[in-house]
Parts: structure tokens; C-alpha cells; sequence
């Protein structure tokens, strides 16, 4: 089969080639799967199941985590069944070549929209769903990729501290390409970590894998491992599936002391939000991603008044893409926010103050035909509430 395949490769390039088109190899480290991995001795697959067997927690906190839902995410899905999706986004959704169903051998004038494919002969559908499974990160040459060797493993272990390092996450969560004028691969976590004041002190693992003692395989000795639900937004990807979100922001939201405000006065309500905790820009990652601050003050009688702030990148898509504006977080920025009020009532007020991450707003959604996906998710929501006195 391999012989076969190999003479269909090399008919294919000749063919191109006869038609004076020339075929690129594959430079960029995104344009490329991971080489197709066996199981290594001792398991008899590379699903995450069989992982499961033995190392249950790390299963179960895997398989709600976004990594697990990468390949059947349904703005993933839209987006490759459009005319303009490249074939490399599959290379960070389904990285393995097990699961790719086409192999890119190469791109003809360097086009990544005419990739030269052959059809993988070991093309493993059900690993493909898994998304970013357990041997994306752990499997390599035979051998399952750990941290520490005990001899108790039923398989091969090859201990490799710097390959489960922030560099594999970054593998992913730090790309900057100009694919076409109108479409661009911008993820720059990576970089924004790396020219930060945590760069060398803490990393990805430190928040996104928080450390737990605790045994890795039921009546085993307790150690330190990592949590693998590599807890990020927090917005789900399907209403059904729990997640577990990060938040990288603090709210400082003072009281206010009954009886200090009277009817005809003005009230000036500020809350502090500071980016204290996330070692990256926040929000960070997909450049559709946004934040919104709202501040709402509620009188006795039921009224309203708002204030909203919106906290994110800005972009046109078409008919070239380019940034229009960004007002991200950096690392340890503290903001002021305010909504001045004048004070008609005495009684009991409330200013609601409430912040929302969103994956995208209302008319992305639409162009993705993605009507019920989960956009949002509100991580701070609270009330203050004084009285005002009369006259």
C-alpha cells in the first residue's frame, strides 16, 4: 500500500510539473501535520479512551476542555466548508496525520488554497473527532511523552520536561500570517507572553494547567500532576458541555455609603478593572473575541440608565483584511470606568455592574449560519446598592 501510494505522489508531481506549474515543498511549520504516530508497546490505540483507562481524571477534565471539542466545533466546521478556508486550519484543529484524510505533499506556486493531496491509507475518522487528543501532546516515536519516569507504566515512557513545555502550546497559540489580503491568521499569544513581565517566571502550564497533588493512576502514590481542562474563556461550545473558564481581570467596585447622597445631587459611581492575572494581553487569541463593561444604575422607581464600554480588536475582513482598532488589556493595565448619574429619587438605588467575554458579536454569528452556538458568558456580575435619603 505504501509502494502505491508513494508512485501515486510522484505521478501526481510529474503531472504538475508537465503543465510548467511548480510545486512548493512545505516551509512554515503550520503547513504540515505531525508525522503519523503508531500506539506506542503496551497500548493497543492512541484514543483518548484507552488514555483513560488508566489516567481517568486527566480523561475526564480533557474531554469538557476545548481541546477535545476543537474538530467538532460548529464555527470550525462552518468555516471549512467555505470556498476561502485554507486546508493548514486542520493542522491545529487535527493535528496528527492519523487524523487528516488528505496529506499535503506540497503547494502548487505556493498557493495554500492548491494544496497537492494524496489520500492518507491511515486515515482514522473516530481519532479525527477527538480534536487535540491525548497523543497530539504525549505520543511520539512508540513512545508516550511524560514528565517524569516511575517504571509502573504498562507502556514506553521517554521523559521530555522541554517538549511538554509552553513551546508545544505555542506550537498553536502563537500564529501571525498573512494567508491572503482578506484572510489573516493573527494568534499572538505566544508573543505577548514572551515580551511580558511573567516571560522565564511563570507559563501557560502555570494557569491554563493549574498543579494538583494528587495520584495520576487510582492506587498509585500521590504527586503533582496538571489539571487538563486547559480552562481558557470559559464560553462554552455547546450549551450541553460544562466549562471550566480563566479569568485574567480584577474588579474593584467601592460601596457607597447610605445616606451620603441626597435628591439633586450627582453621583460619580467609578469601578477599577486591571488586567492583574492573565500573563498575556486580555482578551487574547482569536481577534473577534471582545469584552463588554456595562454599568447600569436602577432607581426606586424602576428606571434605567446605562453606560457600556467595549473591550477588543476591530477589524474589516474584505476586501482586505486589516486592524481598525485595538484597545485589548495589556499585561497589568488598570482601567477607570464611570457612569454619572443625577439623583431625582430618595429610597433605595442599585448600580448592577456587570462584565461578559463574547467569542464574537451578533452579525459573525449570522455569517456563520450558527444560530444557538454559545457567543458569551457574563464572569462578573454584582450588585451595589445605597440609600438615598430624603430632604
Amino acid at each position: 500500500m505504501q509502494r502505491v501510494w508513494n508512485y501515486a505522489v510522484v505521478g501526481l508531481l510529474s503531472a504538475l510539473w508537465s503543465c510548467g506549474e511548480r510545486v512548493h515543498p512545505l516551509t512554515k511549520p503550520w503547513e504540515r501535520a505531525i508525522p503519523y504516530q503508531s500506539p506506542p508497546e503496551g497500548l493497543e490505540s492512541l484514543d483518548a479512551r484507552t488514555c483513560g483507562t488508566c489516567h481517568r481524571k486527566h480523561y475526564e477534565e480533557w474531554k469538557i476542555s476545548t481541546h477535545a471539542l476543537a474538530w467538532v466545533d460548529p464555527q470550525f466546521q462552518e468555516e471549512i466548508q467555505k470556498d476561502n478556508s485554507p486546508y493548514l486550519c486542520i493542522n491545529c484543529h487535527a493535528p496528527l496525520e492519523n487524523q487528516q484524510q488528505h496529506l499535503v505533499k506540497g503547494l502548487v506556486e505556493g498557493d495554500v488554497f492548491r494544496p497537492v493531496t494524496v489520500p492518507n491509507p491511515r486515515f482514522d475518522s473516530a481519532l479525527r473527532r477527538e480534536g487535540i487528543t491525548c497523543a497530539v501532546c504525549h505520543v511520539r516515536n512508540g513512545a508516550v511523552i511524560g514528565t517524569r519516569g516511575t517504571g509502573l507504566a504498562p507502556h514506553k515512557v521517554v521523559v521530555d520536561t522541554q517538549f511538554l513545555s509552553y513551546t508545544l502550546c505555542i506550537s498553536c497559540h502563537n500564529a501571525n500570517a498573512v494567508v491572503t489580503a482578506d484572510l489573516v491568521c493573527t494568534f499572538e499569544t505566544g508573543d505577548e507572553w514572551a515580551s511580558g513581565p511573567y516571560f522565564g517566571k511563570k507559563s501557560c502550564i502555570d494557569c491554563h494547567m493549574t498543579a494538583v497533588e494528587e495520584s495520576w493512576v487510582e492506587g498509585h502514590p500521590v504527586r503533582r500532576r496538571h489539571r487538563h481542562y486547559f480552562h481558557g474563556s470559559g464560553i462554552p461550545k455547546f450549551d450541553s458541555i460544562p466549562s471550566v473558564g480563566q479569568n485574567g481581570l480584577t474588579v474593584r467596585a467601592p460601596s457607597i455609603a447610605d445616606d451620603s447622597l441626597r435628591p439633586g445631587d450627582t453621583l460619580r459611581y467609578r469601578i477599577e478593572v486591571a488586567n492583574t492575572r492573565a500573563g498575556h494581553r486580555v482578551p487574547t487569541g482569536d481577534p473577534e473575541r471582545f469584552i463588554i463593561i456595562q454599568l447600569t444604575h436602577r432607581t426606586p422607581s424602576g428606571d434605567t440608565s446605562v453606560r457600556r464600554w467595549r473591550v477588543g480588536e476591530k477589524w474589516q475582513w474584505w476586501p482586505e483584511a486589516k486592524q481598525l482598532a485595538d484597545n485589548n488589556f495589556n499585561i497589568g493595565e488598570s482601567r477607570l470606568y464611570e457612569i454619572v448619574v443625577p439623583i431625582h429619587q430618595s429610597g433605595m438605588h442599585a448600580i448592577d455592574i456587570r462584565l461578559t467575554k463574547y467569542r464574537m458579536d451578533s452579525s459573525t454569528l449570522k455569517y456563520h449560519n450558527l444560530d444557538g452556538y454559545p457567543i458569551s458568558k457574563t464572569f462578573y456580575d454584582t450588585t451595589v446598592r445605597f440609600v438615598v435619603a430624603g430632604r
